[in-house]
C-alpha cells in the first residue's frame, strides 16, 4: 500500500505536469476564474440541496469564499481521482496502469483536483465516524498520510503548500454536497434505494470534518 500510494500521487501530479497550452487539450475547458466558479457553484448547489441546517456546511462554505487562492498555472482536473478510478497491474499492483471516469474533466486549477482526492482519503487516526465512511483503500495499513499525500503532491509539482487547507476543506465540501443532492432526490421519493436514505449521516459527518479541519488550521488529525 505504500509503493501503491506514492504511485497514486505521483500519477496524480503527472496529470497536473501535462502541457494544456496548446493542443486538443487546450479547449477542453476555461480555467480562468476556475476556483471562483467552483467554489460558487458548489454552494449554490449546496442551497438548492438543503434539507436542513447544517451550519458548519455553511461555515465551510463562506471560509472558502472568503480565502480564494491566487490565480494557478492551469492543469488538465480529473476532479474524481482516486482508489476506485484506477486500474492496477494484476502481476503487480503497485502499478497503475489506467485511469477511469473522465466525464467531470476539465482545464482547472490543480489544488481543487487534489482536494477532492484528499477529501475522500481517510486516516487510521481520524474520528471513528469518519473512518465509518465508504471511502475505498487508504485506511489499510502502509498508506501515505493525507498530509503525505499532500506534501508529496506539492513536492512533485513544484506547487505551493500554502493552500493545502483551503484544498482539503473544499474537497470535503463538495464531497458533501454530492451526498446532500443524492439525499434530497431520496428524501423526495425520487428513489427507493435505502443506501441514499442514509447519506444525511454522511453530510452531518463530513460538515463536522471540515469544521475541525478549520478549528486545527491542518488536513491531518494529529499530524501536519
Amino acid at each position: 500500500m505504500r509503493a501503491l500510494s506514492e504511485a497514486f500521487v505521483d500519477s496524480l501530479s503527472e496529470l497536473h505536469a501535462l502541457d494544456v497550452s496548446s493542443g486538443p487539450l487546450a479547449s477542453l475547458g476555461k480555467p480562468e476564474g476556475y476556483a471562483a466558479r467552483q467554489v460558487a457553484g458548489w454552494s449554490e448547489r449546496w442551497i438548492r440541496a438543503k434539507t436542513e441546517d447544517v451550519p458548519a456546511l455553511d461555515a465551510a462554505a463562506a471560509w472558502l469564499a472568503g480565502r480564494l487562492p491566487a490565480a494557478s498555472r492551469p492543469a488538465l482536473v480529473h476532479n474524481d481521482f482516486k482508489y476506485d478510478n484506477l486500474v492496477l497491474d494484476a502481476g503487480d499492483p503497485t502499478r497503475i496502469v489506467a485511469v477511469l471516469d473522465w466525464e467531470m474533466a476539465t482545464l482547472g486549477d490543480p489544488l481543487l483536483d487534489l482536494g477532492t482526492t484528499l477529501g475522500y482519503w481517510i486516516d487510521p487516526d481520524d474520528a471513528h465516524e469518519v473512518r465509518a465512511l465508504p471511502f475505498g483503500a487508504t485506511l489499510i495499513p502502509g498508506n501515505l498520510s493525507r498530509s503525505e499525500v499532500a506534501a508529496r503532491w506539492a513536492g512533485r509539482t513544484g506547487r505551493s503548500e500554502a493552500d493545502l487547507l483551503f484544498a482539503y476543506v473544499f474537497g470535503l465540501f463538495k464531497i458533501a454536497v454530492i451526498a446532500q443532492q443524492i439525499y434530497r432526490r431520496s428524501a423526495e421519493g425520487h428513489t427507493t434505494d435505502p443506501r441514499f436514505a442514509a447519506l444525511i449521516h454522511g453530510v452531518r459527518i463530513l460538515g463536522r470534518q471540515a469544521a475541525s479541519a478549520l478549528e486545527r488550521g491542518r488536513i491531518a488529525h494529529l499530524n501536519s
